[in-house]
């Protein structure tokens, strides 16, 4: 068990340090902060036309963004095993932070999560993002854990709900 711990906190103190340098999102060409992914959906709203490039729609992965979001201070519905969290979920979660980039299944749905909306009217959704980001800003209590990564600070949070917007960024075309 204590190597377990060592190893999440030297992944904490590696993540912790590329923070503070500012070179975790260095290299990262979409959104690099909430602020950007405010800015973004101002963007979005003015654009001629956008859609999403795969199985789901625009409103469903904006819906998805927003669910994560709402979910780190109200809690995730299923969560994998703590030992899953601080191993593989943290070692992930390091790799990503350090990269300054995060990559997974455009379509995976949050585990246990209420199904998202596959209709077309995206606005909805791009103000539930707007909303979480605005709640997630002013929210002062202790978060909830990350179904992956386990217990997560607010600066994580941040930076892992950044790097999330940032990859599903990757499948929404914008005119």
């Amino acid at each position: 068990m204590p190597i377990i711990r060592r190893m999440h906190r030297r992944h904490f103190l590696i993540l912790h340090t590329a923070w503070l340098s500012g070179t975790v999102l260095a290299d990262t060409p979409k959104v690099q902060s909430l602020d950007d992914a405010l800015r973004w959906l101002d963007r979005l709203e003015r654009a001629t036309a956008a859609r999403s490039n795969n199985a789901w729609t625009l409103r469903a992965t904006l819906e998805h963004l927003a669910q994560s979001i709402e979910m780190s201070m109200d809690g995730f519905p299923q969560q994998n095993s703590v030992l899953f969290q601080k191993t593989a979920g943290a070692m992930a979660f390091a790799f990503f932070g350090l990269r300054g980039q995060m990559s997974h299944g455009l379509t995976e749905p949050i585990p246990g999560a209420p199904a998202l909306p596959q209709v077309e009217d995206w606005k909805p959704g791009a103000a539930r993002l707007r909303a979480a980001i605005g709640r997630f800003a002013a929210h002062r209590e202790a978060l909830k854990p990350h179904f992956a990564y386990g217990v997560l600070d607010k600066g994580e949070y941040t930076l892992a709900h950044t790097l999330h917007i940032a990859n599903h960024q990757d499948q929404i075309v914008v005119a």
